[in-house]
């Protein structure tokens, strides 16, 4: 019996061996074809070159890129130059290929194709220098790029060096793009920092100043609370920001209010704990606090507002309410992202102009499903209710810190 078993165990081994070498050698014939480890090779170097052309078209990441982009179109050489023609990068740095007719030939190709054509120039026997413009989709030029070969520049070359050309102005398109966004979002910033009522912080200081005899202590706080809410409001940071960064901002510029208005102002805040660090574009909430608080007040004296921060799945769904005067539906165009209609009345306006300006933000941010949705009718309050995602890739809070709201 023991021999038998022996006989199996060692059997059962031999075949687990055979086993795994078949599984091995298939493994090896599956990822390491010719062709696989090429495509491999070439997507790398295309990641590479894209890392750096995705900081826009300058020197520096010209001479990041250009290596990786040389072995992209497998020349011996290769120039980038910006919009104007003017040289940015020759790779490689070696005499030997960049001789002065190289050069020369390289600098009037260059010029040459600035109108928007590729330009091939021989400079000795067999041997030649491409200059391929990089164009946007559009057809604007972003700037050329010029390679030297010592070989009789085929069709298969030429289309090569063209579709790197191609890949290379699309990443500085999409680096520009990056840029216009950037700037866009710095405007729309500023749109909202201008947004904030003047009357506002007019009726802020009266208020500070009407305390600072009958009660200096009072003044004091409201002093300090005044001065966060501006610092914060004008504050040289990002676009981003985490919700309760602003609910904190959102609770100075209330308890400056209700200062003002006394117990006429009621302020219901709720906000679950789990919500705290979820990230919304900077100034977000105080268009719809501060529409909430003007026009709710509006011809009334006194009037409630109610502020809900809750957690809805992979969502976090803010709600502001107030039981004023309410808007025209039809003022509004079926919804937020048609706010700016015409109206008579500037205050009006510039509550349009404000949800408007967060509900384009919103999108901007985390897309279609995440704009403003208002519902109001005259005489009956408005509710704005912001849906932003708890969580979302690419998108970070350059604030910091977590704080208690007061409810």
């Amino acid at each position: 019996m023991s021999g038998a078993l022996e006989i199996a165990l060692t059997a059962a081994l031999i075949l687990l061996a055979v086993a795994a070498v078949v599984v091995a050698v298939r493994t090896r014939r599956v990822v390491a074809t010719p062709t696989e480890r090429a495509v491999h090779a070439a997507l790398h170097t295309a990641s590479l070159a894209a890392r750096a052309l995705r900081r826009g078209l300058d020197t520096e990441s010209a001479e990041a890129s250009a290596p990786f982009l040389r072995e992209l179109t497998g020349t011996d050489g290769l120039a980038l130059f910006d919009g104007d023609g003017e040289p940015l990068i020759r790779d490689p740095d070696l005499d030997l290929v960049w001789t002065q007719d190289v050069c020369d030939a390289c600098d009037g190709a260059a010029r040459e194709s600035i109108s928007g054509q590729r330009r091939v120039m021989t400079h000795a026997k067999d041997s030649a220098v491409i200059a391929q413009p990089m164009l946007t989709e559009a057809g604007d030029l972003l700037g050329v790029l010029v390679v030297v070969t010592t070989r009789s520049p085929g069709p298969g070359m030429l289309g090569a060096v063209g579709e790197v050309a191609r890949y290379a102005a699309s990443q500085i398109e999409l680096a520009e793009l990056d840029a216009s966004r950037a700037r866009l979002d710095r405007a729309e910033v500023l749109a909202l920092r201008a947004q904030i009522s003047p009357h506002f912080i007019y009726n802020a200081l009266n208020t500070i100043a009407s305390f600072v005899r009958t009660d200096p202590d009072r003044a004091r706080e409201l002093i300090l609370e005044f001065a966060d809410f501006t610092r914060y409001s004008f504050r040289a940071a990002g676009q981003f920001t985490t919700l309760s960064d602003e609910l904190r901002n959102i609770d100075r510029y209330l308890t400056l209010e209700r200062a003002r208005f006394g117990p006429a102002l009621k302020v219901t805040l709720r906000v679950a704990p789990e919500v705290l660090n979820v990230v919304v574009p900077f100034l977000a909430l105080q268009p719809l606090v501060e529409n909430a608080v003007r026009h709710g007040f509006a011809g009334r004296g006194s009037g409630s507002i109610e502020l809900i921060a809750r957690d809805e799945g992979s969502d976090c769904v803010i709600t502001v309410e107030d039981d004023g005067v309410g808007m025209d539906p039809e003022a509004l165009r079926a919804g937020p992202g048609d706010a700016l209609s015409e109206t008579t009345n500037s205050d009006r306006a510039g509550a349009h102009v404000g949800l408007t300006n967060v509900d384009h933000r919103l999108r901007a941010a985390f897309g279609n499903d995440y704009g403003l949705v208002v519902e109001t009718a005259i005489g009956a309050g408005t509710k704005v209710v912001m849906r932003v995602p708890k969580f979302r890739s690419g998108v970070r809070a350059s604030g910091g810190g977590f704080g208690v709201v007061r409810s």
